[in-house]
């Protein structure tokens, strides 16, 4: 199943996404997000091949929110096997201005938990993959790529501060524990490089499903470790804004967490 999801998220990154990179205008939703006909054009063939591949409930941002939750319920109460989780273009601000940091997000989902995750970045050919039990990968390479001992004050970190709480917003930019920072505004991507190595610590403060469930098995098969702000289980609480601490290396993670913790 694995090889024929990356074969869709492949095929539609070429036929509907790479064609209108450059080329579309930015459309607005209700709740003042981005959104172009390319993101439209690539859920809707993400999602029935998708099901092709195997029958499910289907969410994909750019569907209404009652629908995304009907969907959902699907996926969880058992009506169906699982729930597909889609992201046709993570990081649209990204795609609209030309910056090559966005990716098509697939995952297949069963009782609330990712069991396969596709990341693709198609600007850079990137493919990060996952499969419960079986690893990570960047194009056939083992996650992570790299892996070296830092301090939580040596670390560089991916924080997302727009979406924290004030309190620990403030003492991120104005005292953070860490080297550096960077957030290039791609969550599935945020996780990968993550997993990868590229980054030493990951802090956000509220994923949709689509946000998190490629990435974070991803990083979890890469060997990486996650929680959220209020449960060390990470798939605890709502799976609606799920909160994220995230770190590849264990005893970084508990430091960072620790840290997290003592200032939201």
């Amino acid at each position: 199943m694995l090889d024929k999801v990356i074969a869709v998220v492949t095929e539609v990154a070429q036929q509907e996404v790479m064609p209108r990179y450059l080329h579309v205008a930015r459309q607005v939703k209700d709740d003042g997000s981005s959104f172009t006909e390319a993101d439209i054009a690539a859920q809707a063939v993400l999602l029935e091949a998708l099901q092709d591949i195997r029958p499910g409930a289907v969410i994909g941002e750019e569907m209404p929110e009652n629908e995304q939750q009907v969907q959902w319920h699907k996926g969880m109460s058992g009506e169906t096997d699982g729930v597909w989780s889609v992201d046709p273009i993570d990081g649209t601000s990204n795609f609209l201005n030309g910056l090559p940091y966005f990716a098509i997000s697939a995952a297949w989902m069963e009782q609330g938990k990712s069991m396969l995750g596709v990341v693709y970045n198609p600007a850079t050919q990137e493919m990060f993959y996952a499969e419960t039990g079986c690893g990570a990968f960047l194009n056939g390479k083992p996650l992570p790529i790299k892996r070296h001992v830092v301090t939580l004050s040596s670390a560089i970190a991916n924080v997302d501060l727009k979406r924290l709480h004030s309190k620990l917003a403030t003492k991120v930019a104005t005292n953070p524990p860490y080297a550096s920072q960077r957030n290039y505004g791609a969550c599935a991507l945020e996780w990968c490089y993550t997993a990868a190595g590229f980054f030493d610590l990951y802090l956000h403060g509220g994923q949709k499903p689509w946000d998190y469930a490629a990435g974070s098995l991803i990083l979890e098969e890469a060997g990486g470790y996650m929680s959220g702000f209020e449960y060390d289980d990470y798939w605890a609480g709502s799976p609606w804004r799920r909160s994220v601490i995230a770190a590849l290396d264990s005893k970084l993670f508990q430091q960072w967490r620790h840290w997290v913790r003592m200032h939201q």
